[in-house]
């Protein structure tokens, strides 16, 4: 067939009359098939479902089912997201957004966890699979203690630290105006003011050799104390631990509960008894099955002072290589340094 053929019989398809009845697609969406999607929470409860989970029943779920790729306290495996901790680091460089210290509803939570969650699996929580894992991630956060419950009852009443930090989008009447219109080209502003440099980028060499230098004399002046001080430091008075330290370490330690107890009538769990583990020689709780690693190293004298527990909290994989410890490790000194007082309290 001609081109021109082809494009006559084209032509004529269009030519038609336009049909006067609906082609017969599809029917009206019944209230069950919305429903199926219709599955968004909103930060006033609109759209919650009725349920309850504990904080203890979710950490059981989220071990079986979010650990894997989230860690066993919400510490974050290889490259997913961490979703614990990160408080007070919105204002540095790389900040650790988290449940804890950025998002602002415990409605996004719950919907987040209900519609994606587990990875591949979404939607394959039941109702109050969703409200026991949200509970368990507020427990990481320090929100809630471990005998908290989460339900349909007190969800709205339950606040996240960051909510405040939020506002409504103000930027149509703000911004819109300012970025409409013909553009400024030339003489834009009276004068122009240098206010922040981007050191943290290394970008600005000489303050960033500044501030090197700073570092470098507090280090040397330092050093120099510690030398001087020397003698006087073997005569020192015996250590005092600082309650507000150990008050620290307490909540940090919730993170290590569900392994590990200390204290009077504490027993073997997933962990060992830490009960006066600092200054005490590895591998010495009773009835513990410890990993060959670490009988090893308590045998060749491993002695827990503060400095060998320091590097193992850090890091546990990468100190002791095929420890049983699942647990990633403290990011902060701080956290690390309270942790430690707390369990010097707990000695007997």
């Amino acid at each position: 067939m001609s081109r021109f053929l082809k494009g006559a019989c084209i032509a004529a398809l269009f030519a038609g009359p336009v049909a006067a009845e609906p082609l017969g697609l599809g029917h009206d969406v019944t209230p069950d098939e919305i429903a199926v999607w219709d599955i968004d929470v909103r930060p006033d409860g609109l759209g919650l479902p009725q349920g309850r989970g504990t904080v203890e029943q979710g950490e059981e779920i989220f071990t079986a089912k979010c650990a894997v790729c989230h860690g066993d306290f919400g510490e974050a495996v290889g490259r997913w997201p961490a979703l614990a901790g990160g408080q007070g680091s919105l204002t540095n460089a790389r900040p650790v957004k988290t449940i804890g210290s950025y998002w602002p509803y415990l409605s996004t939570v719950y919907d987040y966890v209900s519609r994606a969650m587990p990875f591949g699996e979404g939607q394959s929580l039941e109702v109050d699979e969703v409200y026991a894992i949200t509970a368990y991630l507020l427990y990481l956060n320090d929100e809630v203690d471990d005998d908290f419950e989460l339900s349909s009852e007190n969800f709205v009443q339950t606040r996240l630290p960051n909510e405040d930090a939020f506002k409504s989008d103000d930027r149509p009447e703000t911004e819109l105006a300012v970025f409409t219109g013909e553009p400024c080209m030339e003489n834009c502003k009276d004068s122009v003011e240098i206010t922040m440099r981007a050191a943290v980028l290394d970008v600005t060499p000489e303050e960033t050799a500044a501030k090197a230098a700073e570092v470098t004399q507090a280090s040397a002046a330092a050093t120099e104390t510690e030398t001087t001080d020397a003698p006087a430091a073997a005569e020192a008075a015996p250590e005092t631990i600082d309650p507000a330290l150990v008050a620290a370490g307490e909540k940090v330690f919730k993170k290590c509960k569900a392994c590990h107890q200390v204290g009077e009538g504490a027993k073997n769990r997933v962990g060992p008894v830490l009960t006066g583990v600092v200054g005490g020689p590895a591998g010495a709780a009773d009835g513990f099955k410890y990993s060959k690693p670490l009988l090893k190293a308590a045998g060749g004298g491993l002695i827990w002072t503060q400095d060998e527990l320091s590097a193992f909290l850090a890091k546990p994989k990468d100190y002791l290589k095929g420890t049983k410890m699942s647990f990633a490790g403290l990011k902060k000194e701080a956290d690390v340094a309270a942790v430690i007082a707390y369990l010097k309290s707990t000695a007997p």
